[in-house]
């Protein structure tokens, strides 16, 4: 990734963290302009909040205020580390799960 392609793609990058449909959004902008760094992030923004919608109906199931924290605190912080590489200009994926996200979207914005 070049400096100018960081700079192309950064406002889509932190549009697509956030909500979901920040991510669309992000996604149709970034078809207009082609930016790397920006389909990185939408990759991971997208990773992200499907498994946190996936995990959230499982975690919904269970009847304790624990387990609900230490979810929503879990996916907080790495929705702020995500968030921080895009405004930081960084591609670096998100830890434990950014990149089965790159793989799994791979296909995402080509």
């Amino acid at each position: 990734m070049t400096v100018q392609d960081i700079e192309i793609g950064r406002k889509n990058a932190i549009i697509s963290y956030l909500t979901i449909f920040g991510t669309i959004i992000a996604f149709y902008l970034n078809n207009e302009k082609k930016s790397e760094f920006a389909t990185f992030h939408i990759r991971q923004a997208l990773g992200l909040w499907l498994t946190f919608f996936a995990l959230g109906y499982i975690v919904g199931s269970f009847d304790s205020w624990l387990v609900s924290m230490g979810f929503y605190i879990f996916f907080a912080v790495l929705f702020v580390f995500g968030f921080g590489n895009a405004v930081g200009k960084k591609a670096q994926p998100i830890p434990l799960v950014g990149a089965l996200y790159q793989r799994m979207f791979a296909n995402l914005g080509k």
